[in-house]
């Protein structure tokens, strides 16, 4: 499992161009289910078939990740940008980059003016993003223009590693967490019901491709994949984020302070009772900040009974979060263990 994280988090998949994510889930599932299909929006929505009068149970996880787009080039060959999903200004500064243009990945360095020419209430101050820039040593616009052009996405470059304790860290490890444990459910499960697993477009810009994949397939539940908050590290409160790193994955019951979703309450019964007589360790959240595909999914026709499953990270939303690979590994055993009760 921890090979497949690694192949998912070093892979490029900004929202839009998740491509390069969604081929290698297409390589791990062909011949381990009974349909694969890309749809209109670029959805990859695996089927293992069940009984024929069974219930239909979908399983989603986002295969894009926040990152940049090129938004203009000046006459000296700099690079501006515009930011795509949720990220936080302190963090990009003095990245490696690297920009996937049509001729190739380019190189890069996020750059600013130095702290020795800044005045004093200038250094004291975050630096935003529209006063960097990426530096691919180019003199020139039209030497730039050569190599990249307005568009193309950029990816912050950050390589996978073990860190101890089952802990690893990685980009876009929110939400290619979530994308190891759909892969490894769908080659493990048994189920009278159908399963489709779905690797969800742009849930970082909007939350758009659970939208369209669920209206699509009309399930009877579903179940986000997602990744949480981990808040055992300095800086944060307990209270803030209670979830820990190695105590198991968080069944969310409500996120977004209920902007988002509140876990129906059968959904929340069926997770909650399976962990405790699997003996699976578990935690449970109630969160007032982000949401995930659930919130989409569950609003879509009628209305769909949904849940979301989250091992927590450290450091969400930045290219050095950190996950207990046992937290990974125990959600795969939950879900297959709800799955087997249809």
């Amino acid at each position: 499992m921890k090979e497949l994280l690694e192949k998912l988090s070093n892979a490029p998949g900004v929202s839009g161009f998740e491509d390069d994510v969604r081929d290698l889930i297409f390589k791990e599932l062909e011949g381990q289910v009974d349909e694969i299909n890309i749809d209109e929006l670029g959805n990859l929505i695996a089927i293992k078939k069940g009984e024929v009068d069974g219930k239909k149970i979908m399983l989603a996880a986002h295969m894009d990740e926040i990152g940049l787009m090129v938004r203009y080039i000046d006459e000296k060959g700099f690079i501006k940008f515009s930011k795509i999903g949720g990220i936080n200004d302190q963090m990009l500064l003095n990245q490696e980059v690297y920009i996937q243009s049509s001729k190739g990945n380019v190189q890069g360095v996020i750059g600013s003016k130095p702290p020795h020419k800044m005045k004093e209430a200038e250094r004291k101050k975050i630096l935003e993003y529209d006063n960097m820039f990426i530096d691919i040593g180019a003199p020139t616009r039209e030497e730039a223009e050569e190599r990249v052009r307005v568009g193309d996405p950029v990816i912050i470059k950050q390589d996978f590693a073990e860190l101890g304790n089952s802990l690893v860290k990685g980009k876009a490890l929110d939400n290619r967490v979530g994308c190891t444990v759909l892969i490894e459910v769908l080659k493990q499960v048994e189920s009278k019901a159908t399963i489709y697993g779905v690797g969800t477009v742009q849930e970082e810009v909007g939350l758009k491709g659970a939208r369209t994949s669920a209206f699509r397939i009309n399930p009877d539940m579903a179940l986000a994949l997602d990744v949480t908050i981990s808040g055992d590290h300095p800086g944060i409160k307990e209270e803030e984020a209670p979830a820990k790193a190695g105590k198991g994955p968080a069944i969310i019951l409500t996120d977004a302070s209920g902007r988002g979703l509140i876990t129906h309450p059968k959904v929340k019964e069926l997770l909650i009772s399976v962990a405790e007589e699997e003996e699976i360790p578990y935690q449970l959240e109630v969160s007032e900040g982000g949401t995930t595909d659930a919130t989409a999914i569950h609003l879509t026709r009628q209305g769909i009974p949904t849940g979301v499953i989250s091992p927590p990270s450290r450091y969400i939303h930045t290219p050095v979060s950190v996950v207990s690979l046992e937290d990974v590994e125990n959600t795969v055993k939950l879900i297959l263990a709800v799955l087997k009760r249809f």
